[in-house]
C-alpha cells in the first residue's frame, strides 16, 4: 500500500483591483497579513491605472481584465475594486453605469473618502475617525502622523505601521472595506 498524499486545498482567489501603485501596495499588504494569519486565500492585487481616474472607466477595465483572467485560471470567489471617493459626482450619469456595472459582474466596492491616503489615515493609532475633506489634506493629515510617508508605499513600508489590529481599526469605520473584509472571510461578522 502506497502513502497518501497529502490533499492541500485551493487557495480561494480574491480579485483586487487597485487604482494605482499605492492602492497595489495596500493589496500587497493585505495578502502578507492573509498569508501570516494562515488563511487559505490568494489576493491578487491588480494595477487598473496608474494615478486613478474617473470611476466608470475604472470599473470597466476591472471587468475586463476580471473576466480575462478567470478564462485563463479560474473563479475568483470574491471581487473588489479601491475607488477614491472624491472622483464621485462629476458625472452622475457615469456614476449610476458604473454602480450598475460593478453590481452586475458582482464587483465590490471599497470607497477611500475622500482618498487612499484618508483610508490609510484611519489605520493609524487614534486616527480613525479622523475625516479630511479633501484628498490634498488626507495627504497632509497622513504626512504629519506618518513623516516618512511617501507614495507609492509597498507592502513592507506599510508593514512598519499597518498590521492586522491596525485593518481591523480601521475596518470599523470603513463598512466597505469591512465588508470585503468579511465576504474574503478574513474578518467574522459583526
Amino acid at each position: 500500500m502506497s502513502p497518501r498524499r497529502a490533499i492541500i486545498p485551493q487557495r480561494r482567489r480574491i480579485f483586487f483591483g487597485c487604482e494605482g501603485e499605492s492602492e497595489q501596495g495596500y493589496g500587497a499588504l493585505l495578502s502578507r497579513l492573509v498569508a501570516e494569519s494562515g488563511l487559505h486565500l490568494a489576493i491578487h492585487s491588480v494595477l487598473l491605472r496608474p494615478g486613478g481616474g474617473d470611476p466608470l472607466d475604472l470599473i470597466t477595465l476591472a471587468v475586463e481584465l476580471n473576466e480575462r483572467d478567470e478564462r485563463r485560471r479560474g473563479r475568483y470567489s470574491v471581487k473588489a475594486v479601491l475607488l477614491d471617493r472624491d472622483k464621485l459626482g462629476a458625472s452622475p450619469d457615469r456614476d449610476r453605469r458604473m454602480q450598475q456595472l460593478a453590481t452586475d459582474h458582482s464587483l465590490h466596492l471599497i470607497w477611500q473618502d475622500p482618498s487612499h491616503e484618508a483610508l490609510l489615515l484611519r489605520h493609524l493609532p487614534e486616527c480613525q475617525n479622523l475625516r479630511p475633506p479633501t484628498a490634498p489634506a488626507a495627504l497632509q493629515e497622513l504626512r504629519r502622523r506618518w513623516e516618512d510617508y511617501r507614495k507609492p508605499m509597498t507592502a513592507l513600508r506599510l508593514a512598519s505601521r499597518i498590521r492586522m489590529p491596525e485593518v481591523v481599526q480601521a475596518s470599523l469605520v470603513e463598512p466597505t472595506l469591512r465588508e470585503f473584509l468579511v465576504r474574503c472571510r478574513i474578518l467574522g461578522p459583526v
